[in-house]
């Protein structure tokens, strides 16, 4: 059944983009190295996606920005126990602002999410912040989606935890979470277009293995667990170059996801 709904959703993708035959799009390798496995940035498959990119380097996560989004392409964390372990001891300070790096023409600003009915959905974690320095740029705008409100503080919210517990149990993990927009009735809040699901690929160094948790943006929806090449051919991203297509397919077992309900994101939004 999902194997139909993904394979539908890459036809209806492919045709909207015209990804068929599209040449690779290098994203700056230089940009950020620590934070991907083999100090390899993504490669943009899909040419369309390349239109108005620009990598922004953070201290503990990097992000591509899309400037015809106005949000991130994906958010890339070299994820460590230590890490996570400080951020649990830093009490949450909300602090959205625009990112001033970004042009003001390609950028979401505060206004865009003003009573749009969405949640301002971080990429990059709040909750893997290990300092009041990277809290803040957990906050910029260029880390943000909009995100079903229901989807973010519940579902969203333990993908989120279910990371972080691995991480504390592998020491260490690379984790690239970003949006996708598939099909052709995609929403705009203000100027910022809404994604249509979300990701988050996790890769093990140590079990040498990796997994995506795959999902629509939705109240309602469940996550599903994927392959990392499945999902880089729904997405036209190439997610982990470092590795070849048989590292893709070594599944790492993911943790089974139980809805969040009754349970709250500190803040309400993350």
């Amino acid at each position: 059944m999902f194997q139909n709904l993904v394979t539908r959703a890459i036809s209806t993708a492919l045709l909207a983009a015209g990804l068929l035959g599209a040449a690779v799009v290098q994203a700056q390798d230089a940009a950020c190295p620590v934070h991907y496995v083999g100090g390899r940035a993504p490669q943009i498959v899909n040419p369309r996606l390349a239109q108005q990119t620009r990598p922004l380097c953070f201290n503990v996560f990097g992000v591509m920005h899309s400037g015809v989004t106005r949000t991130p392409l994906w958010s890339a964390e070299h994820l460590r126990a230590g890490n996570i372990e400080a951020a649990q001891d830093l009490s949450r300070e909300d602090s959205f602002h625009a990112e001033s790096r970004l042009p003001p023409a390609q950028r979401a600003e505060l206004a865009d999410y003003a009573r749009s009915g969405f949640d301002r959905g971080h990429m990059a974690p709040n909750g893997d912040m290990p300092d009041r320095g990277s809290q803040r740029d957990s906050f910029s705008l260029a880390n943000i989606v909009p995100q079903d409100g229901e989807n973010n503080r519940h579902v969203w919210a333990a993908i989120e935890g279910a990371v972080r517990k691995m991480a504390k149990k592998e020491g260490d993990l690379y984790v690239i979470t970003g949006p996708a927009f598939l099909g052709t009735n995609l929403r705009q809040v203000g100027k910022v277009l809404v994604p249509s699901h979300l990701y988050k690929v996790v890769y093990s160094p140590r079990q040498k293995a990796g997994a995506a948790w795959f999902i629509e943006n939705q109240a309602d929806a469940k996550p599903n667990v994927i392959p990392i090449n499945e999902l880089e051919r729904i997405v036209g991203i190439n997610l982990l170059p470092a590795l070849g297509e048989r590292d893709k397919e070594r599944m790492l077992r993911l943790p089974k996801i139980r809805d969040n309900t009754g349970g709250r994101k500190r803040g309400g939004r993350d």
